[in-house]
């Protein structure tokens, strides 16, 4: 449905941050794209969502497309009208405008008024916390409700791929694993194909399909969820844990680096 075809991206004309990446997502899938800050995770959405052009950056080698047709030269708008909704780290919401009005603002491609109507009545049947707190102004949302709230905001402009990034961060152990059970159930429910940037590997692995591991702006290791949940790096250098289950600080996982078993 999705791909990635050996893409570049380049900041500012000199900064290589993308280093031909190239990925699927299946339709109707969940898939999870794992790596440390700074690997070119989030830098990949926008890539999807063409928003790079807004901070400088360019794709200027490979593809991207959507349903066989590229999309990596259209705004952003034209990608939003397509089916593509990306929902950012930090839980931007509009903070002085109330939960509903934030929704309404979600479904500015929807020009009937009472789909429009029903979309806000699907996201509280997701999120009924959210009904409770239709009228508040969003700025005094707890982390967790704003969260639901761009998650649902991003629902009302009836998306075919959403692009999520980092939605656990920050957030209660309790909380995310409420956050991410809804959105499989959004996956199920919906058939939404979603695409999940995350640092929480254990949760993201356990709801997704298919994995990516990046690091540097490239991909290092791809496979199904379950096998990327068994291999012994994955466990070692994002799961905190040896091969013999053991717990292990994060300050010894350096020989990991000179390691690369996924690069040999």
């Amino acid at each position: 449905m999705l791909s990635l075809n050996n893409v570049e991206v380049i900041y500012d004309g000199v900064i290589l941050v993308l280093k031909g990446v190239s990925l699927s997502v299946r339709e109707g899938g969940i898939t999870t794209l794992l790596g440390a800050n700074g690997a070119g995770k989030t830098t990949t959405l926008k890539a999807i969502s063409g928003l790079l052009r807004s901070e400088r950056g360019e794709v200027t080698k490979g593809s991207i497309e959507f349903k066989g047709a590229r999309i990596d030269r259209l705004a952003p708008h034209e990608i939003v009208a397509r089916g593509i909704v990306q929902v950012f780290e930090g839980r931007r919401v509009f903070e002085h405008l109330t939960t509903e009005e934030n929704l309404v603002a979600g479904a500015h491609v929807q020009p009937d008024r009472r789909k429009v109507q029903e979309g806000i009545a699907r996201v509280y049947e997701y999120f009924p916390r959210l009904r409770e707190r239709r009228t508040i102004q969003s700025g005094y949302l707890s982390g967790g409700e704003q969260q639901m709230l761009v998650i649902g905001r991003a629902l009302m402009a009836n998306p075919q791929v959403m692009l999520l990034d980092e939605p656990s961060l920050g957030l209660a152990p309790m909380l995310v694993e409420e956050i991410f059970a809804i959105v499989r159930e959004m996956n199920r429910r919906e058939k939404l194909t979603v695409l999940l940037v995350e640092q929480n590997a254990a949760l993201a692995l356990q709801i997704a399909e298919q994995g990516y591991v990046m690091e540097n702006g490239r991909i290092v290791l791809d496979g199904p969820a379950d096998a990327l949940r068994e291999n012994a790096d994955i466990k070692e250098f994002y799961l905190g844990l040896t091969e013999v289950g053991a717990r292990k600080s994060y300050r010894d996982v350096k020989h990991y680096k000179r390691r690369k078993r996924w690069l040999s």
